[in-house]
């Protein structure tokens, strides 16, 4: 699955992280760049998977590359530029690492608390 990264001047260890999903980066926008915040029409061809790291992007910007991903059917997450954020949000997606068939999902809404008789 190859994504588009948008956000974040420096990756650390996203791609390894990214490795462990099966996600290769296919295009990273830093998303400071006065170029890179220039309106594009679309996204790169081949991009299946869009990744906006929200601490590090303007919300037009952010609101832009959504928008585009929703125009070409594109999944996108939004996350935190760390590891752990990265890590849980392509769990919630359904990109699970680890397939295991017995784990709870944790991405599930919690069940109320309050009993109703």
């Amino acid at each position: 699955m190859n994504a588009m990264l948008v956000g974040a001047d420096t990756l650390g260890n996203i791609p390894e992280v990214l490795q462990e999903f099966g996600i290769t980066i296919h295009r990273h926008l830093n998303g400071r760049n006065s170029s890179h915040q220039r309106k594009s029409d679309r996204l790169p061809a081949g991009t299946d998977l869009l990744i906006l790291f929200t601490d590090f992007l303007g919300h037009n910007v952010m609101r832009h590359f959504r928008a585009l991903a929703a125009e070409e059917q594109v999944r996108f997450i939004a996350c935190r530029r760390s590891v752990c954020a990265l890590k849980q949000s392509l769990d919630c997606a359904g990109l699970s690492s680890k397939q295991c068939g017995s784990c709870p999902q944790r991405c599930q809404p919690a069940a109320s608390s309050k009993k109703r008789h």
